[in-house]
């Protein structure tokens, strides 16, 4: 029993942070931050995080 505790604790601690964006109609309208499938915030797309998230993940042309 205690070994499957440690395997789930090791497995959601090996889950990826992931950023997820939102969009409406074409716009982007937040920022989600998920761990695997859990949210763990909104960023809002205007802030200074926000933009510097979307800067980062922009294709180069």
């Amino acid at each position: 029993m205690e070994e499957k505790r440690e395997q789930e604790t090791m497995s959601t601690q090996e889950e990826e942070i992931t950023y997820h964006a939102v969009e409406k109609d074409g716009e982007i309208t937040a920022i989600w931050v998920m761990k695997g499938r859990k949210h763990l915030r909104t960023i809002d797309p205007k802030s200074e995080e926000g933009r510097r998230i979307l800067q980062a993940y922009q294709p180069s042309p």
